[in-house]
Parts: structure tokens; sequence; C-alpha cells
């Protein structure tokens, strides 16, 4: 499916100057671009220098405008983010006031405030009350645990004269871990309907059922697309070459029924026999290899959580940055939740920073930063911002010295989006890491490395193809791998870079790539496709004008 023809179908205060210059606009970007070696092209980044997308045109009253390949198209990622995207983040009235203690461990008074602001009732909005943290140091050895819905923990900023949380001790650990702590997806008995179409476009939200009985405007309902063997021999997933010098087994074949993908979306109408949903289905559905099912489920997550306005720092052994991993591990995990949200976090030395995992959903990471983290440089370590979950959206976050800072991982469903981003003195790619993302937005992100999207094939234990259906849109990097795996597509459009060969599969055929070394219209993908849907008045949310 490559890009050649088509059609169009129209659808609804810093302790350093550097971190200063990080949460800046993406207008900062060409200082840092010049300041390590990026192609002069970035110019062609400033306002009324970029020409429109073929494959992607807002008309003038706002309405969004596809090019279509065989397989699908660009499909639509404003659902992402907290309630949906186009909602601002809540300001939550504070119920406990803690300062902290002059000498000795502070986690269990703050685990305590959690407990009692989880015990309030909650309000019309879910939420219970904030626990507020007021400037200067608190020392913890342990983990702070958010297992009830309508809680935020909050501080007084996130510089150095802020609210400061140091991460004692010398275990790993996740410092702040938000979600029920057990929680399970549940299928409504007898809800199961079985897809129609032939084949549905990755870019669709609407499927024909073979009934709808027992659906319902507004129900939550899962679109269950198999992994079958055939559709893992298209892929080639079952004949991965192995790692040189690796010993027989070690790399991995796919499997058929480990791949399967599980799209949570809701029912936004019905027309007769068909569904239209909240969010488009982000990988093709083909009878061929097997279709689809839709059936409605249940799952008990926790919702209108925040972690907020804080600075997290990781105690570790001076003069041991890439060596210690005897510290403090991960900042702020996202767990069985949804409607839930970090913003103005700065994460120091955690080998990792925020991570939404595949349980969570509508989950907005705004304006966060993960600095100067403290492990060995090498696989499994040092993941700035990852959305494995859906609807999840990372906002003007930043990191410096990471390794995979906007990342994905195994079998992530979107849609995500990474909007707004950049990554400084990096020591590996941007991009899906392995095994079958799908449903990605990388909009305006900056990678002083590399962004790769691409068939990772003996990678890991047999990561192969990454990723389908991601979309790096005005993005920015030294280079750039863009592959399309079969039934699926890739597309890079407006980015600023060099395009090379992947590095496990250099042979594999290119995604769609449009206007290298050229920035297009519309600016942001994400906020044209936020204001199609919304209207204007939904940009507001993300700051823009």
């Amino acid at each position: 499916m490559q890009a050649v023809g088509g059609t169009f179908a129209c659808v609804h205060s810093w302790g350093c100057t550097l971190e200063r210059m990080m949460v800046l606009r993406p207008c900062l970007l060409l200082t840092l671009a010049f300041l390590i070696g990026l192609p002069t092209a970035l110019s062609a980044a400033e306002p009324g220098s970029a020409r429109a997308s073929e494959w992607v045109i807002e008309k003038p009253d706002g309405v969004m405008a596809y090019r279509m390949d065989e397989g699908g198209g660009i499909p639509d990622f404003s659902r992402a983010g907290y309630r949906g995207g186009g909602v601002r983040l809540p300001e939550v009235p504070i119920v406990v006031t803690l300062t902290p203690l002059p000498a000795g461990d502070d986690g269990a008074r703050i685990q305590a405030a959690i407990d009692e602001v989880a015990m309030q009732p909650a309000d019309a909005e879910g939420r219970r009350g904030a626990v507020l943290l007021r400037r200067g140091t608190y020392r913890m050895e342990e983990s702070l645990l958010m297992r009830t819905g309508g809680v935020v923990l909050r501080g007084e900023g996130s510089g150095l004269d802020g609210t400061v949380i140091v991460a004692t001790g010398k275990k790993q650990r996740t410092l702040i871990d938000v979600g029920a702590a057990r929680a399970t997806r549940t299928e409504v008995k007898g809800s199961r309907r079985q897809v129609m179409d032939p084949y549905v476009r990755w870019s669709s939200d609407r499927l024909r059922l073979d009934s709808v009985a027992g659906f319902s405007v507004g129900d939550r309902v899962i679109v269950h697309r198999p992994s079958t063997a055939a559709w893992i021999s298209a892929l080639g997933m079952d004949r991965i070459k192995p790692r040189p010098g690796s010993k027989p087994g070690e790399t991995q074949q796919w499997k058929a029924g480990d791949y399967d993908l599980h799209f949570e979306r809701t029912i936004t109408a019905i027309d007769g026999t068909g569904l239209t949903l909240d969010a488009p289905v982000m990988n093709a559905i083909d009878a061929e290899f097997g279709g689809a099912s839709v059936y409605r489920y249940t799952y008990p997550r926790i919702s209108e959580c925040g972690v907020e306005r804080l600075r997290l720092v990781s105690d570790y052994e001076a003069g041991k940055e890439t060596s210690d991993e005897d510290h403090a591990w991960t900042g702020v995990n996202f767990g069985h939740v949804e409607n839930a949200w970090a913003r103005d976090i700065v994460i120091m030395h955690f080998c990792h920073g925020l991570n939404a995992t595949n349980n969570s959903m509508f989950v907005t990471l705004e304006d966060c930063h993960h600095l100067d983290p403290v492990s060995q440089i090498t696989g499994g370590r040092r993941y700035s911002f990852s959305l494995n979950g859906q609807y999840g959206l990372v906002l003007r976050c930043h990191s410096r010295g990471s390794r995979h800072t906007f990342v994905n991982g195994s079998r992530t469903r979107g849609p995500n989006v990474f909007y707004d981003g950049t990554a400084v003195q990096s020591h590996a790619d941007s991009g899906p890491h392995h095994r079958w993302a799908v449903g990605t937005l990388y909009d305006n992100i900056f990678d002083d490395n590399e962004i790769r999207v691409q068939d990772r094939q003996y990678a890991g234990t047999g990561h192969g193809w990454a990723g389908a259906t991601q979309v790096l849109w005005n993005c920015r990097s030294k280079s750039f791998v863009v592959q399309q795996p079969p039934t699926a597509q890739n597309y890079a459009i407006g980015c600023v870079g060099t395009f090379v060969p992947g590095s496990w599969a250099p042979d594999a055929p290119l995604g769609v790539i449009e206007s290298t070394n050229s920035p297009v219209q519309p600016r942001s993908l994400y906020l044209a496709q936020l204001k199609s849907r919304l209207g204007p008045a939904a940009l507001l949310a993300v700051d823009e004008k």
C-alpha cells in the first residue's frame, strides 16, 4: 500500500538554564537544533512557510478531509487524553495539608493523608479532594499508593524552591503508584456479536454487526480483533530471523492468540445493524484474518486521580550515574485507572519517568520532565513517557538523557498522542518499541537522536514489527526510519531530518513519506482534529489559541 493515488473522505521557576529552556514552546527547537547540529531545513518550520499536506486537509469550515489508500488513511486521534480530549484538567479542592518534617521519613504521613482523603464522599464528578504538600523537602523510603478514585496529590511547584520528594534507600520501586489494586475486564455474557464487514479500514469508526440486540448508545464495548496464524504468517512474524550467535529458540516467533487486540470503545450511534464508535478501530479488520467481534464489558478502574506540581528526586550513589541501579526506579505509574493525570512534575534521576500501563485509559501527562536518569545505558532502561494503554495524551513533556523518550510497548492499542515534546541528549530512539503497537500520533515531537517505526526482527527476544498506524507529523530528529508492515501502514508527514534504512530489516518497504524536510499545514494534526470535532473552544484545554 504505497502512497500513490487515492481519494478523500470527510469525517467529523527552574533550577538551571536548560530546564528553563525545555519548558518553552516549539519556537525554541530551532535553537536546540542549531546547538546539536540538526539539518538547517528546520528553518522551514517558521510560521507561514509550510504547505498543505496531500494526506490531510483542514477545510475553511474546520472539517478535516483525509486521503485514503487501499487499506485506510490517517485516523482521527482527537479522543486522546483526559475525558476524551478537549477538557481542561480540573483544580480539585484541598482537604488535607502537610508540611515536611525537619528530619526523618515523611512517607507514612503522606500515605495516611491520601487514605484520609480517600474516605471522603465523592462529588458529582467523582472527586474527593486533594492532599497539598507545602513547599519544602520530604523524604521517603517506600512508595505512595493511590488506590481510590477522586484523590489528588499536589505540591506547590516542581522547581527547586517548590515541593521536593526525595526517594531514599536502595530499593528499586515506583515512587507514586496510581490505580486500583486489582481490576479485571469482564465480558457481559451473551453480548458478543460478530462483525460482518469483509474489511474495515484502520481509520474507520463504523462497524456492521450480525445483530445489535443488547447494544445502546453510550455503551462501552470491546472490539476484539484476533491474531490468527494466517495474519502472523502474512506479517512474516513466524519467520523472524535469529539473532546472530544466539542459541536455538532464543528468538521467539509470534504465536496465534498472543497478539489479540481488545479495543475499548464507546458506541455513539446505532443505525440498523451498524455501530458508530467514539474512535477509529486503528487496526484493519479483515475477514481473511479472522474478522472481529464486539461485546459489552465491565472494568472497575478508579478515576479522577491526579499527581501534580511536584519535584521527585531519586537518591543514588554519586559518581555512578551510568551504573547505580539500587535506587527508586520509576517516578509515577498509572495502572487500573481512567480519566487521570500528571501535570507539572519533574522527575530527576529515576530510571523511568511516567508510565501509563496497558490497563489505563484517558490519561494525560502534561508539562512533565524526566531529567538525568541514573542507570546503565542498555535495554529495558530509561523510558521517559510510556503510553501503553488507550486514549493517552503526552502534552508538552520533555526529557534529558533518556533512551526511549516517547514510546509505546507491546500490543498498545491506541488512540494515543505525543504532542509538542522534546528529547535532548537521547541515547536511543523514540517510537513504538516492540510488538505491534497501533494507533499512535507523534505530533511536533523533537528527538535529537532518532524516531523510528520499523521491523525490529530479532531485537529483544523477537520484537518483530514494532508498530502500525503510526503517524509522525511535523516531527524533527537527526534521523527517521518509517517502514510499512504487511496489512497495515505507517506515515511520516512534514518531518525534518534524514530518512535512513531500518536497522534490522533495511529492505522492508517504506511507509508513506510526504514532504521531507518541509513541514506541512496544519501545524498540529492533533489540534486540527480536536478543533474539527469539538470547535475552537476545545483548544483552550491545551492552552492553544
